[in-house]
């Protein structure tokens, strides 16, 4: 499941790619896929470890665009991070910003690897469904690693614009997953075994899988309405 899109972040094959907090892997792998020369960067060791396997499998499997694509993952710290100015071609840090106090820092170590002419996508959780999950749910986010902010988009843009980038657009993803995570901090949002969720949770990973005409259609209503996350382009002046 994707949150950022790879034609509005202009991905080409060998470009270089910085998967930001990659998590386990879901933007890299498409990356790779598409023959990007990807480093997929996370503060958890188990998430590197389980991206790394998965990009072995990959390549094993023939899965990689080209056989010279390079993919890996390394653990890092988002404040400083172990590259060169200008490494990368592209860079996607999706879900993390929200998460790191000094988010400002963050943003200026971001625009650092980006090469001059490079693109970005910086997606966190929209303004007013993460606002309806904070009021449901102290468990949802007052946790260790949990979410420190609620970014209103016109902030967002400001601070990302302030370390050097320029904003080019956004848009709004995942409109059906709303109300899941709404559910979820009504119900315990570790309350995996509640029937409501276990149902919603089996639709969701049924669209993702099977990707049918009408929910994609439900999905492309509701995503403007209630998306979940909201995906910011930027491009890094020449």
């Amino acid at each position: 499941m994707l949150t950022a899109n790879y034609e509005r972040l202009g991905l080409r094959e060998g470009d270089q790619l910085l998967d930001l907090g990659c998590g386990f892997g879901r933007h890299a792998f498409e990356a790779a896929r598409r023959g990007a020369h990807v480093v997929a960067l996370d503060a958890g060791r188990d998430e590197v470890v389980g991206v790394v396997s998965t990009l072995v499998a990959m390549a094993d499997a023939g899965e990689l665009a080209v056989a010279t694509t390079r993919a890996t993952a390394v653990q890092g710290d988002a404040l400083a991070l172990p590259f060169a100015d200008g490494t990368f071609d592209r860079v996607i840090c999706s879900e993390v910003l929200e998460h790191i106090p000094d988010d400002v820092a963050a943003m200026r170590e971001l625009s650092r690897v980006l090469r001059p002419g490079g693109t970005m996508a910086v997606t966190v959780p929209r303004f007013g469904p993460e606002l309806v999950n904070w009021a449901l749910s102290d468990e949802y986010h007052n946790v260790p690693g949990g979410h420190v902010r609620i970014y209103r988009r016109a902030v967002l843009q400001q601070r990302l614009a302030a370390s050097g980038l320029v904003v080019t657009g956004h848009h709004y993803a995942h409109g059906l997953h709303s109300p899941y995570w709404w559910l979820k901090c009504l119900v315990g949002t570790t309350n995996d075994d509640h029937r409501l969720v276990r149902l919603y949770h089996r639709f969701l990973v049924w669209d993702i899988m099977k990707k049918p005409p009408l929910t994609r259609a439900l999905e492309r209503v509701l995503a403007p309405l209630i998306g979940k996350s909201i995906v910011i382009y930027l491009r890094k002046p020449a």
